[in-house]
């Protein structure tokens, strides 16, 4: 014989169901908040004296200190850039790391090698770029944005009145090294930011040779100071030193890269294109923690998005520096922010 529920003792087996299910999720999501989460953080350099390294890791010790059982170690390839497949290969050999941070245009390549014989290993790589392997997600900043907006500035300040412009137009970029980001983009964007201050300004570029000689990288400062350039933008790691210590010499001027340190040398560093890193490492590893990390994607942070500007609100930036030229600048920043200006990064630069 059938029986029918009454109503009473339907709405109690409904709220029984929902009670139980609503237990086991939240469950489920304690459980998953409190399984252990690993991370290396492989430096291909050394932290000290390398601000982009230094914003890393903190965004990756921060991700990392809000989970119960997180775990993080630093582990420093060194300047040997022969050496890091090997060491890489032994991190992921060693099993004991759900995910591998690591930031340089050349490690997306040298992580897919580890990848064939570790496919298990997953791999979050900032600027830099690499699709459709599964291990790796890359988060690559738009470094020709970055480059322009460096150039633009520095064209507006040696066509200024500015004490230590002069009228030769002619700005410097010191490079650690020359790599591809550096050839196909950061040096193409300085050009052409320079260019829509001025399209006679030209541009002395010069290599290191490494990134940490800071007295050959002074002798080359100097000589581009000595022949009509007043502003130098320099990426070249702990040798940035040298070429603030030139300008300081000869009281030119100093653009920075990636990080704003006008405190570091006050009158002397003019300006500073900055990006996200500690924002992107946190809010990355956050997504990787939770399984929400895009592997085999790559995405490209651009000025529009947040992740790529100029600091202009610095104190000293805002003391030092004519109006005219700030507000020369933050148009061409509105341009991009709105997105009715914006560059396109090269899809694959090579190794």
């Amino acid at each position: 014989m059938n029986k029918r529920i009454v109503p009473g003792l339907l709405l109690t087996a409904i709220l029984t169901v929902l009670f139980f299910s609503s237990c086991t999720k939240q469950t489920e999501k304690k459980e998953a908040q409190s399984k252990d989460y690993s991370v290396a953080l492989f430096i291909p350099g050394v932290v000290a004296g390398s601000p982009t390294y230094e914003m890393m890791v903190r965004g990756a010790k921060k991700a990392i200190s809000e989970i119960p059982n997180g775990k993080i170690k630093v582990i420093e390839g060194g300047y040997n850039q022969g050496e890091w497949l090997e060491k890489l290969t032994v991190i992921a050999a060693s099993r004991e790391y759900d995910l591998i941070v690591s930031t340089n245009p050349a490690m997306p390549a040298i992580s897919a090698e580890v990848s064939k014989q570790f496919p298990q290993q997953k791999f979050f790589l900032l600027d830099g770029f690499l699709e459709g392997n599964n291990s790796i997600y890359t988060f690559r900043y738009n470094q020709k944005e970055q480059g322009f907006l460096g150039g633009y500035f520095a064209g507006l300040v040696t066509t200024s009145t500015m004490e230590g412009a002069n009228k030769d137009l002619k700005i410097g970029l010191i490079a650690g090294q020359e790599y591809p980001d550096m050839m196909q983009a950061i040096l193409p964007g300085f050009k052409a930011g320079a260019a829509a201050a001025n399209t006679n300004i030209s541009v002395d570029f010069r290599v290191v040779g490494n990134w940490y000689d800071a007295e050959k990288a002074r002798s080359l400062a100097a000589s581009i100071y000595d022949s009509g350039a007043d502003i130098i933008l320099t990426i070249a790691g702990g040798a940035n030193q040298g070429v603030i210590t030139a300008g300081r010499n000869l009281g030119k001027y100093v653009l920075m890269y990636d990080v704003s340190s006008y405190d570091d040398a006050p009158g002397i560093i003019a300006g500073s294109t900055i990006i996200r890193q500690e924002k992107a490492a946190y809010e990355k590893i956050k997504e990787a923690i939770a399984g929400k990390m895009k592997f085999g994607s790559a995405d490209i942070a651009d000025v529009k998005g947040g992740w790529v500007s100029f600091d202009n609100k610095h104190p000293l930036y805002q003391k030092n520096i004519p109006q005219d030229v700030k507000d020369k600048l933050q148009e061409m920043l509105n341009r991009f922010e709105s997105g009715t200006l914006s560059l396109k990064m090269p899809v694959y630069l090579g190794k």
